[in-house]
């Protein structure tokens, strides 16, 4: 008799994620990996200098050490000052940014690489310049010595920073559009939702026991919010203490000191004796910000407070919080659409050893919804994007999911009757988007 198939827990790894995290939001990793191969290069091309030294061809540079000296110095100097340029430039787009849209965005900045990519070709060049102006020998104690090939390359490399300067230039004043940000967001959303929106198996009721936990398991390390939970790792912590646990915070959520992590409950009824805090959050991995690699709800967030940013008196600009909700409208589609996480997880012979909670549809349009509502419920551009929103996903949706759609579009629908008491401009509200 065949066993029946059981999905497997994911594999969500704390450590690799993290260090992917990490290397994504830094500045410098690729800028540093830059340096390091240019110096290497430096140091390559020397050996072929030396191995040329008698040999000079017409496109190998032709001066005298001195001359040498004062190139690769110029090269240096300037390149340094553009990289400062860079930066100060990198600086403002970022205050910029954040000042104008939210600072939730401002990781995409961080994790853009042609802004990293740009900033290596300049660090790259100047220590290169460097390395190779400490080879230049004039005539005293030792040999004259002038590296040719590695000059000729200098001058490439320059040539080469100049275009990746004009590449900078043109890319950041892409990227700061408002357009560029809110793409980005929903292209890691859409990423998220791949990764988390898969099919999952269910549990009957009477799998989660109803009378309190045997344990409950406070969470004693550094605060921080909720950003990775390896799945795969806590089932087998379970089925090795013999207990299903159950966590409290969900993805995202902020760990206070003292607050409940875990609630568990022993298979013959009893707490697992060496169960700890500790072994349970060596699973679970936290940040000082929320990231987007299982948290659908946070690409969410960041579009939700772009447009309510935009809908502030300040600001007063509908057409980019309708923007937002072009983008919220396609993540919505697609979530609803696709297999809903059920926040069960069993081990190889079936029996349940996780429950995690999940953000569910009626919380997800909630958080899509709600507030730019409520911020822009007198916007007569922003209750015709809702309206189209609401009516679209009404046709797409199982029945299961229609009543919050249909709460919010009673909702909107109030705020139309308070917003525009005229019949006439209320009527308007149901007009086409423009």
């Amino acid at each position: 008799m065949t066993r029946p198939h059981r999905p497997a827990p994911p594999d969500h790894d704390v450590r690799l994620t993290g260090w992917r995290e990490a290397i994504r939001d830094s500045l410098g990793v690729i800028p540093a990996a830059c340096v390091l191969g240019a110096v290497g290069l430096a140091l390559l091309l020397r050996q072929v200098d030396i191995a040329l030294q008698d040999d000079t061809g017409r496109l190998l540079f032709e001066g005298d050490p001195s001359a040498a000296q004062s190139l690769l110095g110029t090269i240096a100097t300037s390149i340094l000052a553009l990289t400062t340029l860079v930066i100060s430039v990198t600086v403002v787009a970022l205050q910029l940014a954040s000042q104008q849209f939210s600072p939730r965005v401002l990781r995409t900045f961080f994790r853009d690489t042609g802004t990293k990519v740009a900033l290596g070709i300049f660090t790259g060049t100047f220590m290169y310049s460097l390395t190779v102006l400490r080879q230049v020998h004039a005539a005293d104690a030792r040999p004259e010595f002038v590296p040719r090939v590695s000059i000729d390359v200098a001058l490439g490399l320059v040539l080469l920073s100049l275009g990746a300067f004009v590449y900078y230039v043109n890319h950041v004043v892409h990227a700061i559009r408002i357009v560029s940000i809110i793409d980005s967001v929903a292209a890691e959303t859409r990423a998220a939702i791949r990764e988390v929106h898969v099919p999952g198996p269910a549990a009957a009721p009477e799998e989660v026991p109803a009378r309190p936990p045997d344990l409950v398991l406070a969470f004693e390390s550094r605060p921080g919010s909720v950003v990775t939970l390896d799945e795969d790792d806590l089932v087998r912590v379970a089925r090795a203490h013999r207990c299903l646990i159950r966590l409290v915070p969900r993805m995202g959520e902020y760990l206070a000191s003292g607050v409940p992590l875990a609630e568990v409950w022993g298979d013959d009824g009893a707490p697992p004796p060496d169960l700890t805090p500790d072994v349970v959050i060596s699973h679970v991995g936290l940040n000082r910000e929320r990231t987007m690699h299982q948290d659908v709800a946070f690409g969410f967030r960041q579009l939700v407070d772009i447009a309510e940013k935009a809908l502030s008196p300040a600001i007063n600009d509908p057409t980019t919080a309708s923007e937002a909700l072009d983008r919220i409208h396609d993540l919505l589609r697609r979530v609803a659409v696709a297999p809903a996480p059920t926040g069960y997880h069993r081990d190889h012979e079936g029996r349940l050893r996780l429950v995690h909670p999940v953000t569910d549809w009626d919380g997800m349009v909630g958080l899509a919804c709600d507030e730019i509502r409520t911020y822009g419920g007198t916007s007569l551009q922003v209750q015709r994007h809702m309206r189209s929103l609401l009516d679209d996903l009404l046709a797409v949706v199982d029945d299961d999911r229609r009543p919050a759609l249909e709460r919010q579009r009673r909702l909107l629908d109030h705020a139309a009757d308070l917003a525009f008491p005229d019949p006439e401009e209320r009527a308007a509200v149901h007009h086409p988007v423009l």
